[in-house]
């Protein structure tokens, strides 16, 4: 699946590796960057908004950036505003809330609404890349899925915020933002500290995923290709990445002659000068590992932590032969919730998120809220010219509400 918006991003390293710009975004000189060079500056500021920088260290050791703004842009504080918390999806980082013009910007227009506004960036990428004790040039640094992201990245980026503001938190996921945040709440984990939870292109089961590439990658063990190849870090500009990518363009029934389609399924409404600010920032590279759990997903139609394919290996780290289930039955059912997908979605399948819905069934009607895009794909969903209208909206007047 590689989830989120892997789409774009290997269309574009797809068509830059051509035009020889296939160089990596960060050497292993350069993973501790000043505020001066972050998301605040390159951002945020340039729009005429209050932004500050933060620094998140995880239980493991990692050091997570996290971008505040905490008023709009009129620089007016009201007596308490309510933070959200932003998380992006897979391959990407905090500038997908900052890629369409402020008043279109989810993150903009949070703050203009009165909220005060978190930009969480996973561990990985380029503004998260410091570690206590490790380097991103070691394997060990790497040596994580999205089950960590679950257990530490957004465990602890939920508490920092909440011990900042000293308020319980809304968030907002897309994609992989949601399926961490899905699997925390299924565990009982974060619920003291939340609001409510806005899901876009909800990911929970993937086994029913129709993207072409994605599924050809998941069931061809391409991941896995690169992990056994000793690439710990996936990185979508390098060459390994691109040369694969290219075999699997060359599969029967794979049309890479439209890489995005077939990616993510027919996105509606993209602008392509937000598709070039997009190209100037993304993608992001993140641990191979954490491709092969969502390879394994795709191929099993499971919703389980990462596999080791060994019995004793899965002993040693779950008491159990198999891997634990992430059970979304579980999931408190006066949990406010809005859900939003896509009717050409080809990473969140209908199909995929109707089973997601099967296990809310029993959630309390009045915390519940489900928007269905019929003409909406995976990118739609942060990067659609009508996004405001369609989605955001409706997403801020659900937060008043809570």
């Amino acid at each position: 699946m590689a989830n989120a918006l892997t789409s774009i991003i290997l269309v574009i390293l797809f068509c830059r590796s051509a035009a020889g710009l296939r160089t990596r975004l960060f050497s292993n000189k350069d993973w501790v960057l000043d505020a001066d060079e972050g998301i605040c500056k390159l951002m945020v500021e340039t729009q005429g908004y209050a932004c500050e920088e933060h620094k998140v260290t995880t239980q493991d050791g990692y050091i997570l950036s996290v971008q505040r703004i905490p008023v709009g842009r009129s620089g007016e504080a009201s007596a308490e505003r309510a933070p959200v918390l932003l998380q992006h999806g897979l391959l990407m980082d905090g500038i997908t809330w900052l890629l369409l013009p402020p008043d279109q910007s989810l993150a903009f227009m949070l703050a203009d609404s009165g909220f005060d506004v978190w930009i969480a960036n996973t561990r990985g990428t380029k503004y998260s890349r410091g570690h206590t004790s490790l380097d991103p040039g070691d394997s060990a640094f790497w040596d994580w899925s999205w089950d960590e992201l679950v257990s530490y990245d957004l465990p602890a980026s939920f508490q920092y915020v909440h011990d900042q503001t000293g308020q319980k938190l809304h968030y907002v996921g897309h994609s992989l933002g949601t399926l961490i945040a899905l699997a925390a709440f299924s565990q009982n984990q974060l619920l003291s500290m939340s609001r409510s939870a806005v899901l876009l292109s909800p990911i929970a089961y993937v086994g029913q995923m129709t993207s072409p590439l994605a599924r050809n990658a998941a069931d061809n063990f391409i991941a896995e290709s690169l992990y056994w190849l000793g690439l710990d870090e996936f990185d979508p500009r390098g060459d390994a990445v691109v040369n694969l990518l290219k075999a699997i363009c060359k599969k029967p029934g794979v049309d890479c002659t439209d890489l995005l389609t077939s990616f993510t399924g027919q996105n509606c409404c993209l602008n392509s000068s937000i598709v070039d600010v997009f190209l100037e920032h993304e993608p992001q590279s993140t641990a191979t590992k954490n491709t092969i759990h969502l390879s394994q997903m795709i191929r099993e139609g499971t919703l389980t932590m990462y596999d080791y394919e060994d019995e004793d290996e899965n002993m040693e780290h779950y008491g159990q032969p198999t891997p634990p289930v992430y059970n979304m039955t579980t999931i408190p059912n006066d949990l406010p919730l809005f859900l939003s997908y896509g009717g050409q979605d080809a990473l969140s399948d209908v199909n995929d998120v109707q089973l997601l819905l099967e296990s809310l069934k029993d959630h309390d009607g009045d915390k519940l809220v489900v928007q269905y895009r019929e003409d909406y794909a995976h990118a739609d969903y942060v990067m659609a010219s009508n996004a405001k209208r369609a989605v955001y909206d409706p997403l801020i007047a659900f937060f008043k509400l809570q």
